[in-house]
């Protein structure tokens, strides 16, 4: 169920048109399965490989070679439907799906129609703006990769890969609960984060371990909500399919400008062909790819070579003990523990590897205090540098050194940056660097309080405006702190400053 606390967004409507018109959209996520073989062979899935060399014979569709399920690609389908709070199917099977692709040897797909291993299950998704929506899930099904065209290594020839031929595919199939660009950017964020903490798919879109295809359709207001109650699928209008986008900012681009298409062709009396379309990022614009198939089209049948897929309850409840925390859990969690802000957990949960970082310098500190240097010191540091959490110099002990040093009032916010900078460039114990290089904060009264009496004896003008107007105190602060070499401690110097003054 929705947060209550978030508002239900409203449907995007379509500026610049003659009418009104709202967005439909639905998703269908290829997500490859992180295995370490493929789903009916035992041909490594190693993405870089050279060409045409993960290839067992049953993927290169050689004469009486019999598929083999992979009981993993398995289990981390029946992870990831439990991770969308989705029903797990104890009895699947798997069907032929019929089509020529030069990279597809066996000449089907091995698929899941009639009896997919996952069923319905839900997203909620946070669109970053007080709203939300929960995109409801309609099936998840395991089918196998086809291979890779490569047609830019020669002017007159191409050339077939096959490394990808075979690999373990999850088809997450949404239902058309999506209301424009930005919901379904965030929509796949979602999808990309939690299995990426499931562990079922690295999420790296770069190398098409995770592309959708996007249904996209208009309809008139109102329309929508007819359908919810009839689902009657008339209601919301003909829809496109853009194939293969594997970029958040593409998929956006491609939504808005085929709703405008759309739009254009109804608006001036035609109607929307049912078709798959592919979109041109360079010309920012979709073009037709073929007329939408159905699946007749297909003439899917029962795998002869595979019988159904049957799994035992007890296997089933084995896996979703072993779950890891998910984001919502954890990002829930961080705002009740560590008293974090919507905002800061959110950030800090984004990736999963960011969170166990977040943690481990947390743990025994102050979580808030540990958020700030973790999302603006060290999330901004990297950001320039281009590091990842995997790669960063700084370890959590190290950046919890750093705090409790702070905590402790043996150094200042602003030795501490330059502390952290040394440590990112260099390395070593927080604490022994500042021994080694005496950064230690001045704590010393009778010290401070002579750079005090120096700074006031030696600007008699200042003095009197201050008097005038407490606030400008705060220039004494930082002329005594820029004498002491930005050692002394602000809160005793403010102190001293303000006794002397008489303020």
């Amino acid at each position: 169920m929705l947060d209550q606390t978030l508002e239900v967004p409203k449907p995007k409507v379509i500026a610049g048109a003659k009418f009104d018109w709202e967005l439909v959209i639905g998703l269908e996520v290829h997500a490859q399965v992180s295995s370490n073989a493929k789903l009916f062979s035992g041909a490594s899935t190693t993405f870089g490989a050279e060409p045409n060399s993960n290839v067992a014979f049953v993927d290169a569709g050689m004469p009486g070679m019999l598929p083999v399920i992979n009981q993993e690609c398995v289990a981390q389908a029946v992870r990831t439907g439990l991770g969308l709070k989705a029903d797990i199917n104890l009895m699947s099977a798997f069907d032929r799906k019929n089509y020529f692709y030069p990279d597809l040897p066996q000449g089907y797909q091995i698929s899941q129609l009639y009896h997919p291993i996952v069923g319905e299950g839900e997203v909620f998704v946070e669109l970053g703006d007080g709203t939300a929506r929960l995109v409801r899930i309609e099936r998840i099904h395991l089918e196998q990769d086809a291979g890779k065209s490569v047609h830019d290594m020669d002017p007159n020839n191409s050339f077939v890969d096959l490394n990808r031929t075979g690999v373990a595919l999850m088809e997450i199939v949404s239902r058309p609960d999506i209301r424009g660009p930005q919901e379904a950017a965030a929509y796949v964020t979602k999808l990309r984060q939690i299995m990426q903490y499931l562990g079922t798919c690295d999420g790296n879109m770069q190398n098409g371990s995770l592309r959708a295809d996007v249904n996209v359709s208009v309809c008139r207001p109102g329309a929508y909500e007819k359908y919810q109650k009839t689902q009657d699928f008339d209601y919301l209008g003909t829809r496109c399919e853009i194939k293969n986008m594997n970029s958040m900012r593409f998929m956006q681009a491609a939504i808005d400008f085929e709703a405008r298409r759309q739009i254009a062709i109804l608006e001036d009396g035609g109607s929307v062909n049912q078709e798959t379309r592919l979109y041109d990022a360079d010309k920012n614009e979709t073009r037709s790819m073929r007329s939408k198939e159905e699946a007749h089209d297909y003439r899917y049948f029962p795998c002869p070579d595979l019988l159904p897929l049957e799994i035992e309850q007890e296997w089933v409840d084995d896996l979703a003990s072993k779950l890891p925390e998910l984001p919502d859990a954890k990002k829930s969690r961080f705002i009740s523990e560590f008293g974090l802000s919507n905002y800061d957990a959110s950030v800090l949960t984004a990736e999963t590897q960011n969170a166990g970082y977040f943690e481990k310098v947390a743990r025994g500190r102050d979580g808030k205090v540990a958020a700030n240097w973790v999302i603006n010191e060290l999330f901004g540091r990297m950001k320039r540098d281009g590091a990842t959490i995997e790669n960063c110099p700084v370890s959590p002990d190290q950046l919890g050194g750093i705090i409790d040093l702070i905590t402790k009032n043996e150094i200042s916010g602003k030795i501490a940056k330059d502390l952290f900078e040394i440590v990112y460039a260099k390395g070593g114990v927080p604490a022994e660097i500042v021994e080694s290089l005496g950064m230690k904060q001045v704590t010393d009264t009778s010290a401070i309080e002579a750079a005090v009496v120096k700074i006031i004896n030696d600007n008699p003008a200042q003095v009197e405006k201050a008097k005038l107007n407490a606030k400008l105190a705060g220039w004494f602060v930082g002329q005594v702190i820029k004498s002491m070499g930005g050692k002394a401690n602000p809160q005793v110097v403010n102190k001293i400053v303000t006794e002397k003054l008489g303020l």
